[in-house]
C-alpha cells in the first residue's frame, strides 16, 4: 500500500526541506543579509536626458559601428577612465578624469520601449502604471519623506516642462513641485507686481487667509482642497527675496558660470545653489532639442551630432561634480544622471537608431556611495545583461538607500498600503 501523507504532515515535511534549503543558501534571496551602511546624502540633484541616451555611445562603449554602412556598434571611439579597465564614449574626457567619484551602472533595463511618455513614466515612478492608483514620482517621495532642509525654500524643484509623470500622484499637491524653464527668469509665477507694495501684500494675505480657512471650515476632509491650500502658502512663502536670490546666477563668479557652460550647465549650477539653499530635490532637464535635432531621441541625423549633446553633458556634469567638491557637498549630495532607455546597436534607415530597454546605462555620483565602479556587464554589441541586473524598482530602492529613506517603507492611497518600491532592493554594491 502506498503511503499517502496527510495535508498537516506534507505541509511539515515542506517547511523543514524549506529551512534546511534556506540553511545551505539555496534560497538565496531569503538568506540574511548585512544591513546596508546608514547614508549621508541629504539631497539630489537628478539629470534626466529626455529621449533616450545611447548606452554604447556614452557610458559603455562597444566595438565601433558604422551608421552609413548599417555596421552595428558604437559610434563612437572609447577612451580611458580614471576606474581602471573602465571606458566611456571619447566625448566625455572631463568625466573620464572623474569617473572614480561615479558609480556606472550598464545594467539597468524595463519593458517600455515603443513609447517615451510611457518609459519617461517607468523611470520617475518606479513601475507600472494601474487603473487604480496614480503613483508619486521620485522627487515627490523624496518631499513626502524629508521634507525641505531649510526654511522658506521647496522640496521639489524641476527644471523643464511639467508632467505628470514628476508629479505626487496619491501624496497630493503639497508634494508637488516648483518648475522653471528658463534659469535667468527664475520662477516667474511667484513674483508680485512691482506696484505691489508690502503692505498691500501683507492684507492681501490676511484677507485670502480668512477667506481660506473659513472654506475650509465649511468643507472639511476634503484633502484635496487642504492640499491646494497648504501649497498656496508655501507659494507665498517662495515669493520672499531670500528664496528668491538663488536664482541669481550672477552672484557667481564669471570663472565659475563660464566653466558649466550653456543653458544645460547653467541649470547644473542653478541646482547646486539650490541644493545649499535647502531644497531637498532637484531635476534638471536637459532637453534642448535644437542643439543637434533631435536631443537624445537620435533618429535620424540627431545620431549623427550625438556628440554635440554629449560634449554638454561632460562639461557640465564634471563641472557639477568639481563645484560641489569644493563646496564639501559632494558627499551630501547624491548626483543622478538618468534616461527613459538606452538605444540598439543597430543603426535604421536615417542613420539613427531605435530604441531599446533591454539594457541601458545610469550613472550616481557623490552621495556618500561606494564610488569607482561599474556596476554590470552587457555583451559585446551592449544588448544583452550578462551580470548584475538593476531593475528599475532597484535603481529607485538604490537612491532612497543613499537619502536615508527606508526602501521598504510603505506609504497610502487613502487606507491602500502602497510599498515605496515596486520590490526594489537597493544594489548593495553601491555602498561602503
Amino acid at each position: 500500500m502506498t503511503y499517502q501523507p496527510t495535508r498537516r504532515q506534507f505541509l511539515h515535511t515542506s517547511g523543514a526541506t524549506l529551512a534546511v534549503a534556506a540553511g545551505s543558501g539555496l534560497l538565496a534571496n531569503d538568506a540574511p543579509t548585512k544591513p546596508l551602511p546608514s547614508a549621508t546624502a541629504d539631497s539630489c540633484i537628478f539629470l534626466w536626458l529626455g529621449g533616450g541616451a545611447c548606452h554604447i555611445d556614452t557610458w559603455d562603449p562597444k566595438i565601433k559601428g558604422d551608421a552609413k554602412a548599417k555596421k552595428a556598434g558604437s559610434y563612437y571611439d572609447p577612451i580611458p577612465t580614471a576606474i581602471e579597465d573602465v571606458q566611456v564614449c571619447e566625448h566625455l574626457p572631463r568625466v573620464a578624469k572623474l569617473l572614480d567619484r561615479t558609480i556606472v551602472m550598464r545594467t539597468c533595463h524595463h519593458d517600455v520601449i515603443d513609447e517615451h511618455a510611457a518609459a519617461v513614466n517607468r523611470v520617475h515612478v518606479g513601475r507600472p502604471p494601474t487603473g487604480t492608483t496614480i503613483y508619486p514620482s521620485i522627487g515627490s517621495v523624496a518631499s513626502h519623506e524629508l521634507g525641505a532642509r531649510g526654511e522658506g525654500v521647496p522640496a521639489y524643484v524641476v527644471m523643464g516642462y511639467p508632467s505628470a509623470s514628476r508629479g505626487p500622484g496619491f501624496l497630493g499637491a503639497k508634494h508637488g513641485y516648483l518648475y522653471l524653464t528658463e534659469t535667468e527668469l527664475g520662477p516667474t509665477g511667484l513674483k508680485r507686481p512691482a506696484d505691489v507694495t508690502d503692505h498691500r501684500q501683507q492684507r492681501r494675505e490676511a484677507m485670502l487667509a480668512e477667506l481660506r480657512s473659513g472654506y475650509l471650515a465649511r468643507n472639511p476632509g476634503q484633502r484635496q482642497l487642504e492640499d491646494y491650500a497648504a501649497s498656496s502658502v508655501e507659494g507665498l512663502k517662495l515669493a520672499g527675496p531670500k528664496f528668491m536670490s538663488v536664482f541669481d546666477l550672477k552672484s557667481e563668479a564669471d570663472s565659475v558660470r563660464e566653466a558649466y557652460g550653456g543653458e544645460f550647465g547653467q541649470r547644473c549650477l542653478l541646482a547646486r545653489r539650490l541644493v545649499q539653499e535647502g531644497v531637498r530635490f532637484v531635476e534638471v532637464s536637459f532637453n534642448l532639442n535644437f542643439i543637434n535635432g533631435t536631443g537624445w531621441d537620435t533618429h535620424n541625423d540627431g545620431q549623427l551630432n550625438q556628440h554635440m549633446m554629449i560634449e554638454q553633458l561632460d562639461q557640465a556634469f564634471a563641472t557639477l561634480i568639481e563645484d560641489l567638491e569644493r563646496q564639501q557637498r559632494l558627499d551630501k549630495t547624491l548626483i543622478v544622471v538618468a534616461t527613459e532607455f538606452g538605444r540598439p546597436p543597430e543603426f535604421d534607415g536615417g542613420g539613427g537608431r531605435g530604441h531599446y530597454s533591454k539594457a541601458f546605462s545610469m550613472v550616481l555620483a557623490g552621495g556618500g556611495l561606494k564610488t569607482g565602479q561599474a556596476i554590470g556587464t552587457t555583451d559585446e554589441l551592449g544588448n544583452k545583461i550578462l551580470d548584475t541586473p538593476v531593475s528599475i524598482a532597484d535603481f529607485h530602492a538604490t537612491i532612497y538607500q543613499a537619502m536615508g529613506i527606508d526602501p521598504a517603507k510603505e506609504l497610502y492611497d487613502s487606507e491602500r498600503p502602497v510599498p515605496i518600491t515596486d520590490r526594489g532592493t537597493p544594489v548593495a554594491r553601491c555602498f561602503a
